[in-house]
């Protein structure tokens, strides 16, 4: 089979579209066939061999933590699952990921796919879709009539932030640029803030309960963020080599997100999809032969909104 592998960490340009053994699944394993994975972030951070601590990988490693596919093979001890149902999942980081026309995956990780999109899109939904749902519902704790800011709400992450938290009828300020502020204003928010022509903490005049930060900005502005923030609220950031900021005397948590793998969070989103409350938007459609050179753009700044890698077909 196909794949894209690294066999040593650095730049884009280690990344090898070669021929591999087909996988074979152990004991509570699925082999899926995979339609489509997509590009995180995270993928470029481990591709460079900058996350070796938190998440150890060895080499040669196969990238991709988001996949959609079909059951192609169950390892001893899988029950639920069938041969051909098509589902998704959010793959261990650690492991070989679904840059390749198959791949093993734990079964408890995959749900069944929505229904009401191609299966390659649904790609999107895993990594980001979480990461949205974790920060807003797990620790955010957002209810209905709360105020949310969603900072750097131009992203994939972003995009399913917004619907998530006007869904829950949350008020919803998010910060944009203008290349962005229409996508973000489409899905739901109340208040788009045009970052780039002025402060977020000077458009923001109301308290909010709840600030997720997403944007990669400078520790003095994640830091201002805390005190749009009333007594008893939280900061949720994302962009963790820099901690959430707190304030202890009005009662304001920093919390600093690291997404994990929920099939149950997983297959709520699922149903919102289908239920045509949740849209997944996909900016980009790129052959699995072409991931290196999506991975060079990635690098260089060029690539906004969610990527789907669509695998080969025969």
């Amino acid at each position: 089979m196909k794949a894209v592998r690294f066999h040593e960490y650095g730049a884009p340009d280690v990344l090898r579209y070669e021929d591999v053994d087909l996988p074979v699944p152990g004991a509570g394993q699925v082999r899926v066939r995979v339609a489509a994975t997509s590009f995180n972030s995270v993928d470029g951070n481990i591709r460079g061999g900058f996350m070796r601590g938190p998440i150890p990988t060895s080499l040669p490693h196969t990238p991709g933590i988001d996949v959609a596919g079909t059951v192609d093979a169950l390892g001893e001890g899988v029950d639920g699952l069938e041969t051909g149902a098509a589902v998704i999942g959010f793959l261990p980081m650690d492991g070989d990921g679904a840059a390749a026309e198959y791949v093993l995956a734990p079964a408890e990780v995959l749900t069944p796919a929505p229904q009401s999109i191609p299966l390659a899109d649904a790609a999107a939904l895993p990594v980001v879709g979480l990461t949205a749902w974790q920060a807003l519902f797990e620790h955010g704790k957002l209810t209905a009539g709360q105020r949310v800011l969603i900072n750097g709400a131009g992203g994939a992450v972003g995009g399913y932030a917004v619907q998530l938290a006007k869904g829950a009828g949350a008020h919803v300020i998010a910060t944009a640029s203008p290349r962005s502020a229409e996508a973000v204003e489409t899905a739901g928010a109340d208040e788009v803030v045009d970052h780039t022509a002025t402060g977020v903490t000077a458009a923001v005049t109301e308290p909010v309960d709840v600030v997720l930060n997403l944007a990669p900005v400078d520790p003095a502005e994640l830091a201002a963020l805390v005190t749009l923030v009333r007594p008893g609220g939280v900061v949720v950031n994302t962009t963790v080599w820099m901690p959430a900021p707190s304030d202890e005397e009005r009662g304001v948590r920093g919390i600093d997100l690291f997404v994990r793998s929920d099939v149950e969070q997983l297959s709520q989103l699922v149903a919102l999809v289908d239920r045509d409350e949740l849209r997944v938007e996909v900016a980009e459609r790129v052959p699995l032969a072409e991931l290196p050179a999506l991975h060079a753009r990635a690098a260089d700044g060029a690539v906004h909104g969610k990527v789907v890698v669509v695998a080969p077909t025969a």
